[in-house]
């Protein structure tokens, strides 16, 4: 009988010992990482959810919603963490962000419901309630663009062999890495929101695929503009991270668990 079980015995005590290390590697992280980027980070990702609620254009072509007005943001963030600390390391703190943006998003809707004599409150209490499928738009999108643009932004940065810490080199792993990564987030996000489930609960309003596509072209392009104009301030705050050794504890302890 013990045979029969200790397979799945096996699995819970290995998923067990892999989260109890998923737990001190992240409380680790925590303590190394610049609290100034997580809270930028942290605080973009919930603006960019209250900002998707608006269309700022819609033609018969492309339509853009007011979150690219701040994602360049998230991603400077993203790709910042990515070069000093690693994919996994980046990754991470956007599952924190996006975590706590639903907390917020929690939080925000009880304020909504809460009824109130004082005045009129029913505008403010339509953008603190928000659209359930549009944080689930939202969330799915951050989650999955993020991952594919920290490590696409890693492998680039590593095919720079010479001088992997040089200015190019932090240009190039930022710029491919940041369209693609954005390019990709407009598209699930206007295809989740604006084409499977405004139709449907916002009485017919919609987005085509075309406008979709444009949205994802046209956000990403100018998302990549600002990060044109900040990855300077971005490079020039990751060289004095490396020079004053910057959450060493952390790099030290990820170089010894994985070489």
């Amino acid at each position: 009988m013990n045979n029969l079980y200790s397979p799945s015995l096996s699995s819970v005590n290995t998923f067990r010992i892999w989260l109890k290390k998923e737990k001190e590697e992240t409380a680790l992280l925590l303590r190394c990482i610049p609290a100034t980027v997580v809270s930028l980070f942290v605080v973009s990702v919930i603006c960019m959810n209250l900002l998707a609620n608006k269309t700022l254009v819609q033609t018969s072509w492309i339509a853009l919603d007011g979150g690219i007005l701040i994602s360049w943001l998230s991603f400077m963030c993203m790709d910042m963490i990515t070069k000093h600390f690693g994919p996994k390391a980046s990754s991470t703190i956007a599952i924190l962000a996006a975590a706590i943006n639903l907390m917020t998003c929690l939080i925000f809707y009880i304020a909504s419901i809460i009824p109130s004599d004082a005045d009129d409150y029913t505008a403010l209490n339509g953008i603190l309630g928000g659209t359930w499928f549009i944080l689930l738009g939202s969330t799915v999108a951050f989650l999955v663009s993020a991952v594919i643009n920290n490590f696409l932004n890693w492998t680039i940065g590593r095919a720079f062999h010479k001088n992997p810490d040089g200015r190019l080199a932090f240009a190039v792993r930022t710029y491919i890495s940041t369209f693609i990564g954005q390019f990709i987030d407009n598209l699930i996000f206007s295809v989740i929101v604006f084409v499977i489930f405004a139709p449907v609960f916002w009485d017919g309003f919609h987005w085509t695929i075309l406008q979709c596509v444009t949205c994802a072209i046209t956000g990403a392009a100018a998302e990549l503009i600002m990060e044109i104009v900040f990855s300077p301030l971005g490079y020039k705050v990751v060289t004095k991270w490396k020079e004053r050794h910057v959450g060493q504890e952390y790099l030290t302890y990820m170089e010894e668990e994985y070489n």
